[in-house]
């Protein structure tokens, strides 16, 4: 494990770096960790191509985790993923996000477009999410988080769910900080989106894949692929946003010959 420090506020960020080769900057989603990455066989698949870099979000896995909500501001996530490739002297890099991981890279995308090679995003939206963590988890997901931290948060949505989360998720969940975590959930909901006109003028490669059972991220992907110029959307058939990267072949049959055709 590697860390680098935010320029702005100072929580520490920590990443790990598999490989060589032009760099494939991995984002996970909302109280995952790098981790998922390497256990869903990302990081196999794609070390011997590339430099793999696996970031842990803050408030997320091994990095810095404040308990105020404005510490999770987008500006100040941006900045992390900014610093993470200043560590490791990378110009500009593929960012392959899931969920809120995708939402960072649309941003980024928008703000610094000269830092990216490429978007890829899996079950990710570039809207507004009002209402997502409640949709995604489960609605009283805070107050489980209070009462029962992370096993409280897990055992909810697993009631929710209807079935067990499986092991890897399981695992990475566990490792958060609650207070962390409910600051960072509090500040997504507040989050703007990116405006159709600005997504529009959006020119960096994009690869959008959505499961369709993921109703909202599989229409906003759709959508986002008509109004970027250099889009493509790839449905998932059968998935829903918990399983969108797992099992890994079918989404690495799109990201593979999609990371290739710009070498």
């Amino acid at each position: 494990m590697s860390e680098t420090v935010n320029p702005i506020d100072g929580t520490r960020i920590a990443f790990d770096v598999r490989g060589e080769g032009t760099p494939v900057l991995l984002v996970h989603g909302s109280a995952l960790s790098r981790s998922i990455w390497r256990g869903f066989g990302y990081v196999a698949a794609l070390q011997d191509r590339y430099r793999v870099i696996a970031i842990d979000l803050r408030g997320h896995g091994r990095s810095g985790k404040p308990h105020e909500t404005e510490a999770y501001r987008m500006p100040l996530v941006l900045a992390d993923i900014l610093a993470v490739l200043d560590a490791v002297e990378a110009p500009a890099a593929h960012l392959f996000g899931y969920s809120f991981g995708a939402r960072a890279g649309f941003s980024l995308a928008d703000s610094h477009p000269h830092r990216l090679l490429s978007l890829i995003s899996a079950g990710g939206t570039y809207r507004a999410p009002g209402g997502s963590v409640s949709e995604l988890f489960f609605p009283g997901y805070d107050g489980a988080l209070g009462a029962g931290g992370m096993r409280g948060f897990l055992d909810g949505w697993a009631a929710h769910a209807g079935a067990p989360i499986d092991p890897q998720t399981s695992a990475a969940f566990l490792a958060n900080d609650p207070l962390a975590l409910r600051a960072y959930f509090r500040r997504v909901e507040l989050e703007p989106g990116i405006p159709d006109a600005r997504l529009a003028e959006l020119a960096v490669p994009t690869l959008l894949l959505a499961g369709t059972r993921d109703h909202e991220r599989y229409l906003d992907s759709e959508r986002a692929a008509t109004l970027m110029p250099n889009a493509t959307f790839r449905a998932l058939p059968g998935r829903t946003h918990g399983n969108t990267l797992r099992p890994a072949a079918e989404v690495l049959d799109a990201v593979i010959p999609f990371l290739a055709s710009l070498d």
